[in-house]
């Protein structure tokens, strides 16, 4: 099971506070992914596509709840994608057309509509619950283990524009792409989808998507740790070098013997300690000294070369 999978399987679970709750999910559920027919006066018939299983029960369980529609179910299954595909559908019958101006999808005089009814969403459980569907009906995220995506595929400008107003309520910030005639509303923050994943419901997932991203700042902070270990010993080793060669140049043009002492112990101490920083060079002398008077030595003998040339 994907990981989309199981946080709609979790979301088919949670049950909304009010029966407006019921009514707003289905209604996103419906207008997201649902077909609706025209078969005259008054007569309709919706078509639900969904190749998630709870998505399917979701429908069917609140289309009877709510509503007492009357439904059937057809599994199909890809031979190409080895996936299920379930189609739900709610016939022409009584009730449905008042079901339909209930959920806010069609406005009596006037048709389809081509966005959200204030009505539907009014209470923040209900926008909370209308929120829910549209995610179990179009709604992607990826593993947080891999990247913080969260994504709704929807149609139609005003109701994707609604529909981020719905989070804007909510404090959730959300973009949209548009796809040729599709719209994704994607969030990217980490913190948006945890929000987000917590007002529709999903809390098990949210505190499972917090846990990871724990793991990833420590994770993280490990490694820009270990980065700057390694690049603190790069810059040590080629600090290292340079005194080396310095050192090579100061005993042919000056000569060792003729140091002063406290420089000719660097010059040997640095030979017999090739790869050790200044820091830890200063510690195996006796006595030991500090990066900063090692350092000075290193511009005592640079000074040095520089006088005989």
């Amino acid at each position: 099971m994907s990981f989309t999978a199981e946080v709609k399987d979790e979301l088919s679970r949670v049950e909304g506070h009010c029966e407006s709750c019921d009514i707003a999910e289905l209604a996103a559920l419906v207008r997201v992914c649902g077909a609706l027919s025209f078969h005259g006066s008054g007569a309709y018939s919706i078509r639900v596509s969904t190749e998630t299983g709870a998505v399917a029960r979701t429908v069917i369980h609140l289309a009877h709840k709510v509503f007492d529609l009357d439904t059937s179910l057809t599994v199909r299954r890809s031979n190409l994608h080895k996936t299920r595909n379930y189609l739900i559908e709610i016939p022409e019958q009584k009730g449905l057309e008042q079901a339909l101006i209930k959920m806010g999808v069609l406005v009596l005089g006037r048709g389809l509509s081509s966005g959200i009814a204030a009505r539907v969403v009014a209470r923040p459980c209900c926008r909370a619950a209308y929120l829910r569907g549209a995610f179990m009906a179009g709604g992607f995220i990826a593993d947080p283990r891999g990247d913080f995506h969260l994504e709704i595929a929807v149609t139609g400008d005003e109701f994707a524009d609604d529909l981020i107003e719905l989070l804007d309520d909510e404090n959730i910030t959300a973009r949209v792409n548009r796809r040729r005639g599709s719209y994704a509303i994607y969030l990217k923050s980490f913190d948006d989808i945890a929000r987000f994943l917590t007002v529709i419901g999903a809390r098990r997932t949210a505190h499972a998507v917090d846990n990871v991203r724990v793991m990833k700042s420590v994770k993280n902070d490990v490694n820009r740790r270990v980065n700057a270990e390694l690049a603190n010993q790069a810059r040590s080793t080629g600090a290292a070098a340079d005194q080396l060669v310095l050192i090579d140049a100061v005993e042919r043009e000056v000569g060792l013997d003729n140091l002063p002492p406290a420089l000719a112990a660097f010059c040997e101490a640095r030979r017999a300690h090739p790869d050790l920083s200044l820091r830890d060079l200063g510690a195996t002398m006796r006595p030991p000294m500090s990066k900063s008077a090692l350092y000075h030595r290193v511009l005592r003998l640079e000074q040095l070369l520089k006088q005989t040339k």
